[in-house]
């Protein structure tokens, strides 16, 4: 989205300074109503989850978005302006037409999944003694959280995992807690009455090595057959959630093996 930000106002100049138009405050009306209606679009599909908090709605860190109604309305306003100003029209098309192309490959090229990502053969301490091996939760949907007690989002996030976890019993839940001893955890989940499943301590940081990642909270989505389907860097609201679940519920599921013995 920034750089095609970029490359629709730099055109847009270069056009502009060419005809004699400035063409630049009508591209930032385009945005805004682009990423309004992207975030409405959103919003009006899960209404449901927005209706305990509704003022979440505005708190757009959740990642929750519509790309194509934002592109599509913003389009339709940029057109509208060109009727009412038509001397816009030689600056204001190349504008949108280079940041479409830029915004359009960026889409596709994050689109296309990651084929080498597997859910790891990684053996890590669970918090009720013993350890799991996370290529023993194959066989079904899985969402793995890499999380801290000292991390504001993730602290956040975690009582929607928790419900998410309850309200889905066909989808394994795992929570890799980065870096924190048996104690802290445990007090930590007690005191806030987060009875989660499937907590798994990660002392060394050996998770978001394998994953690729560096920030937290990151969640990572994978199908029954242990396929990373999608990845999440940053808080999760009940919507975004719930979005991201409903992706892992179109993927083929295979039959399970036998389950851990903390499940």
């Amino acid at each position: 989205m920034f750089a095609a930000v970029v490359a629709a106002t730099s055109v847009g100049k270069w056009a502009g300074r060419k005809s004699g138009i400035e063409v630049e405050p009508v591209l930032w009306q385009t945005l805004a109503v682009g990423l309004i209606v992207a975030r409405l679009a959103f919003v009006l599909q899960y209404t449901t989850s927005y209706q305990a908090s509704p003022l979440s709605v505005l708190d757009i860190r959740d990642g929750g978005w519509r790309p194509l109604a934002g592109f599509v309305a913003a389009w339709l306003f940029a057109l509208g302006r060109q009727f009412k100003r038509p001397a816009l029209r030689k600056a204001l098309l190349p504008a949108l037409l280079a940041g479409t192309t830029i915004w359009g490959a960026g889409v596709l090229a994050l689109s296309v999944p990651d084929l080498t990502q597997k859910l790891p053969s990684l053996s890590l301490a669970s918090l009720q003694g013993g350890t799991i091996d996370l290529a023993e939760f194959q066989g079904k949907p899985t969402v793995v959280n890499l999380w801290a007690t000292w991390c504001p989002p993730c602290v956040r996030e975690m009582p929607v995992l928790h419900q998410a976890q309850l309200a889905n019993p066909s989808v394994n839940f795992v929570f890799l807690n980065q870096g924190e001893s048996r104690e802290r955890v445990s007090g930590w989940l007690e005191a806030r009455k987060l009875p989660l499943r499937n907590v798994l301590l990660d002392s060394k940081g050996q998770a978001l090595a394998a994953f690729n990642q560096r920030g937290l909270p990151t969640t990572l989505f994978f199908d029954a057959s242990g396929q990373l389907v999608s990845t999440r860097t940053g808080e999760l609201s009940s919507a975004t959630l719930t979005e991201k679940l409903q992706t892992l519920s179109y993927r083929d599921s295979v039959p399970a093996p036998t389950p851990p013995s903390d499940r």
